[in-house]
């Protein structure tokens, strides 16, 4: 079997299960968001620990990282409050940024925990388990697939100046440009089948999740080039890692869930989004 093969029903396979678990929502999600929160940290590790090759191993700080990590992946799955949820990943954070101060291992725990915590956090309260959520993940999947998509084929076709060289030599300007309209576009449309209003402020609500969503695909692709690697792991097959896939995916959720906050509540971002 070819890469290309692999890659191909790789994809199919994972696209059907996640969109299977957010049509559900409710404990099926969440437990996806945990395990996505998981995986995130454990390849956040395995780059980011000197001489690690498995990320569970324990680093400076012992275990403790991997046993805050899977008490908050139960407290998701729990489906505490938000406010405590946010609350418990802030002091976790905390915690191993003042333990990595006094123990010489610098920021990379702490800022792996707040990354992996935050992305789980924002997809699970998000979703929730209403049809308001429901839509709402859907348009996120389809402003963030769609840019990814379009600024590869547009950044193919048009080519032209990088966008940033130093951290990711194969992104183009025109791809960026190219994504941000693929993603509005593909919002916009999800956003009319779905029978919602406010069509211009969801298209500017598009526009900056394909933008945020490119940014956190650049934030990763410095990560792994600070530590060395060329990808984040080796999860799923032919793909690499889990971060390489929900990069741009979770820095977007976390933007559109700060927004549902403002306009909705901590509990019910999407209701202030898409009301039911």
């Amino acid at each position: 079997m070819s890469n290309l093969q692999l890659r191909t029903i790789s994809a199919i396979v994972l696209a059907a299960a996640v969109l299977l678990l957010t049509w559900l929502g409710g404990l099926p999600f969440r437990m996806l968001t945990a395990a996505i929160a998981l995986a995130i940290f454990y390849e956040w590790s395995r780059m980011s620990r000197p001489n690690s090759e498995t990320g569970w191993a324990g680093g400076n700080l012992n275990m403790l990282p991997e046993v805050l990590i899977l008490m908050f992946a139960g407290a998701l799955v729990a489906g505490i409050p938000a406010l405590a949820l946010i609350i418990l990943a802030a002091v976790f954070t905390l915690i191993l940024w003042g333990l990595g101060k006094l123990r010489g291992a610098g920021a990379w725990e702490a800022a792996g925990f707040g990354y992996a915590a935050l992305s789980g956090l924002s997809l699970a309260l998000l979703r929730g388990n209403d049809a308001s959520g429901l839509v709402a993940i859907l348009f996120l999947f389809a402003v963030v697939w769609a840019t990814d998509i379009f600024a590869y084929f547009v950044g193919r076709k048009v080519g032209g100046p990088k966008l940033a060289p130093a951290i990711s030599p194969g992104k183009t300007r025109s791809g960026a440009v190219g994504g941000a309209v693929g993603g509005v576009v593909a919002g916009l449309l999800l956003a009319n089948f779905a029978g919602t209003g406010n069509l211009f402020a969801l298209a500017v609500i598009g526009l900056l999740l394909s933008v945020i969503s490119q940014a956190g695909d650049l934030f990763e692709s410095w990560v792994k080039r600070r530590h060395g690697y060329k990808d984040s792991g080796s999860l799923i097959p032919g793909h690499g890692g889990v971060m390489d896939r929900v990069d741009g995916l979770v820095a977007a959720a976390f933007a559109l869930y700060v927004i549902g906050w403002m306009s909705g509540s901590a509990d019910h971002p999407a209701q202030g989004l898409f009301p039911a």
